[in-house]
């Protein structure tokens, strides 16, 4: 509790205040001349999303210091204490810092790495993260396995020193950008639900491998289908025992309801204030009624940060394997949250929710308009998202 007044700016200490100063005038700097464009763009699907910039963004920021901050120092990280995790994002938002294109591998396969990895994967994988450098995607979803992840049917074989691996994988954010990709695999044969997977790092760029674009309606094309034919990967490169990659998987999600939430809360934040921009300038914010839901839409997102800084704050969900209880709503209560959103987005706009124009804050909302609609359907749709609550997190029996 203490982290989250603290975090809020209640018992904030000179270190902290020193800290918050210095990313602000470490952003000041930076965020200019050619990363100008990218100031303020949410990231893939938002007009004016450069990936190439992006990258050389990610490694301007790997020079700063500013990836993995929160990583124990023994693997290049800077350990900052949760308070100043959630300022660096709340002045990364504040300046403009765009979407970050690093993500996957900085908030979800390093922690893993450092939690389950051997030491060959941390030498290995870790620096090129850290120097926004390598880029990562999650290989999890697959045509009949999407928010049923235990179903699974990408298979892995050994065969001599490699694992060779065919299947297919879907909605898999920013393949086509990457240069490796975690994949979630069947590796007995005969096995069923959570039991013979394993969780393999594997690279993309190779024979084996085909990425496909998937054209969205916003335009733009952020995910992927990936298909694996006879694609291989070094017999080392598996995170955890062969046949216990249900763990494995497990623990890289308590990451994701984690440490990758603050980037989130803080797009989030951003968000919110190109809706209250509209509404001011197109007047929509005289209706008292559409007043009192951008208010509320203010305070649930208070709620959200609240419940993700409880998480963090709790030691226990940093073990892997099955995420705290408070871990468990996230999901359900942001992508719902934000689907809501997109609505009030779509509402404060009015008619000009159509139109394509030069207005930055305009084209976010209409970006959150159209994405927002799948929020409640991808990473777990709601109804699996209520069945983990129910099960996992109050103990009731499966259906």
């Amino acid at each position: 509790m203490l982290a989250m007044e603290q975090a809020r700016g209640g018992d904030v200490s000179a270190a902290d205040e020193t800290f918050r100063a210095d990313v602000a005038a470490w952003m000041r700097d930076n965020l200019r001349d050619e990363f100008e464009p990218l100031r303020g763009v949410a990231g893939f699907g938002y007009p004016g999303y450069d990936p190439a910039l992006a990258k050389r963004w990610e490694q301007r920021l790997g020079q700063g210091g500013w990836i993995g901050i929160g990583w124990p120092a023994a693997h290049g990280g800077r350990e900052l204490p949760l308070t100043q995790q959630v300022i660096f994002h709340e002045e990364y938002v504040r300046a403009g810092g765009p979407g970050r294109i690093g993500h996957i591998g900085e908030t979800l396969l390093a922690p893993t790495l450092i939690a389950l990895g051997t030491r060959e994967h941390q030498q290995r994988f870790l620096p090129g993260i850290r120097a926004g450098t390598a880029y990562w995607a999650q290989g999890y979803s697959e045509p009949n396995a999407g928010s049923d992840l235990a179903n699974v049917q990408t298979r892995a074989r050994r065969e001599g020193d490699e694992w060779v691996i065919d299947g297919q994988k879907v909605w898999t954010s920013w393949a086509h950008e990457s240069d490796w990709i975690f994949v979630v695999a069947r590796c007995e044969p005969g096995s069923q639900r959570h039991h013979g997977l394993v969780l393999l790092l594997v690279p993309l760029d190779q024979p084996g491998v085909t990425i496909r674009p998937i054209r969205q309606m916003t335009g733009a094309s952020e995910f992927n289908e990936v298909f694996f034919d006879g694609a291989r990967t070094e017999g080392s490169l598996h995170v955890g025992a062969p046949g216990d990659g249900w763990k494995t998987a497990l623990t890289l999600l308590t990451f994701e309801r984690g440490e990758s939430t603050l980037g989130q809360q803080a797009q989030f934040e951003r968000e919110l204030h190109s809706l209250v921009t509209v509404a001011r300038r197109n007047r929509s914010a005289r209706d008292p009624v559409m007043r009192q839901r951008i208010a509320q839409a203010a305070l649930a997102l208070e709620g959200l940060r609240c419940n993700a800084l409880r998480v963090l704050a709790d030691a226990g969900s940093r073990q892997g394997g099955t995420p705290a209880r408070e871990a468990l709503i996230a999901k359900y209560a942001w992508s719902n949250w934000r689907r809501d959103f997109g609505r009030l987005a779509a509402d404060v706009l009015g008619s000009a929710v159509d139109l394509i124009d030069d207005d930055r804050d305009a084209q976010v909302l209409r970006a959150v308009w159209l994405a927002s609609r799948a929020d409640t359907i991808y990473a777990g749709t709601n109804e699996i998202q209520l069945n983990l609550i129910a099960e996992r997190g109050l103990g009731m029996p499966r259906g």
